[in-house]
């Protein structure tokens, strides 16, 4: 009985002691250093937590993190949203009743984005998306800290136009479709009348 109380104390001071030390060695910020330094494995006192948002990692060139749409150069040709893997872009085009536009690289835009909206929480960050556009309106920035407090917040809408803007051109649509298919009809009619 008296070996384990005598065991339980020295134990129990060891783990005290350590947790001491690194309490007060928490003062103390190791320095970022290459691995291949000759120092590296010398550190070894102080806090090697990153304090975020105080402190941050470095980004590498090549990271993927957030998506971002620079939707005036979208051609909405729909190429993002097939490759995804996941299902992640969704985007509702409208068709123009003429040409719309240009983008920055001078392709002629004939669709309207009636929704773009890329829901990150389910997005895998393969960067597919970005490698099929065509404009290059679809990139991947350096923010990846993408705090919120409801997931749905997650859910980028990158599309200007309003349901209202959308439905005014929709009907636009609809009625030079109208137009269209009155003038063949009636081309038709006089073709018909005149065979007769």
């Amino acid at each position: 009985m008296l070996k384990t109380a005598i065991s339980s104390i020295r134990t129990t001071w060891k783990g005290m002691a350590l947790t001491i030390r690194h309490f007060f060695a928490a003062g103390k910020t190791r320095k970022s250093i290459d691995i291949r330094d000759d120092n590296y494995f010398a550190q070894d006192k102080g806090v090697v937590t990153v304090q975020y948002p105080h402190e941050k990692m470095p980004i590498p060139e090549v990271g993927r993190y957030q998506l971002d749409v620079e939707i005036d150069d979208c051609i909405v040709c729909d190429l993002c949203a097939k490759i995804c893997p996941v299902d992640c872009i969704e985007i509702e085009s409208i068709k123009g009743t003429g040409p719309i536009g240009q983008t920055s690289d001078g392709t002629t835009k004939r669709l309207y984005a009636a929704k773009f909206d890329i829901d990150m929480a389910k997005c895998l960050y393969c960067g597919l998306c970005t490698v099929v556009c065509p404009t290059e309106c679809i990139i991947m920035t350096d923010q990846y800290d993408r705090t919120v407090t409801h997931i749905s917040q997650l859910t980028y809408q990158f599309s200007d136009m309003s349901p209202q803007e959308a439905e005014v051109k929709r009907e636009e649509l609809a009625k030079q479709l109208a137009e269209r298919q009155a003038a063949k009809d009636a081309a038709l009619k006089a073709v018909n009348k005149k065979e007769e």
